[in-house]
């Protein structure tokens, strides 16, 4: 499988932020995207996942089983954690495996996997910033998509959690997953591309 863009270019509010945007990940690759506040590190990313057509060029998948879009093998993790707060982090997770398909992970064992196995039963809204992020992160774990669009995706999360998610990421590409990160901070993949955007002036 391939992820592919070609020419790919974004806008923001009617402005061109990115253009001229190519490459191609193989399975077990990945690509940070990085560059200053405002060069479209975000707008790319939600171009790239389908949520934003792009303003010129493409972006595909080959060699995904029956013709697949991008938005049916992706998981997308944006700024916000797209998880209700009145629901239990059980409650949460569930509904996700559900809606994405693909059961992966047991709910338990996501939770184990991110440090959290104890706050399965309580309201998602009682948690810290930091947990919640982690949450969010066990949501990637309970349904199996091979794409991994994640924006600034450690924002949030201690050393111990950044380390953590960095062997969760390097898990995901050894199975021949695809990961794009856009991000400040590296993310301790190593060998993984750098795209670097340059601010809009």
């Amino acid at each position: 499988m391939q992820l592919i863009a070609d020419g790919l270019a974004a806008e923001r509010s009617g402005e061109i932020v990115v253009a001229d945007i190519s490459f191609a990940l193989d399975g077990g690759e990945a690509l940070i995207v990085t560059g200053a506040n405002g060069s479209g590190k975000s707008t790319l990313l939600r171009v790239v996942a389908g949520l934003l057509p792009p303003a010129a060029g493409s972006v595909r998948v080959e060699g995904a089983n029956q013709g697949a879009g991008i938005a049916e093998l992706s998981h997308y993790l944006g700024h916000k954690n797209a998880l209700k707060p009145a629901l239990t982090v059980t409650e949460n997770l569930a509904f996700w495996r559900d809606f994405a398909g693909e059961p992966h992970l047991a709910i338990a064992d996501a939770l184990d996997m991110v440090g959290l196995s104890a706050t399965a039963a309580l309201p998602y809204g009682y948690l810290s910033t930091g947990q919640r992020r982690r949450i969010a992160i066990a949501r990637l774990l309970v349904s199996y998509r091979p794409i991994w669009l994640l924006d600034e995706p450690t924002a949030g999360l201690d050393a111990d959690s950044e380390a953590g998610f960095a062997e969760l990421m390097g898990a995901h590409l050894d199975d021949g997953g695809i990961i794009v990160a856009a991000t400040h901070q590296p993310l301790g993949l190593d060998g993984a591309a750098e795209l670097k955007l340059e601010a809009a002036r």
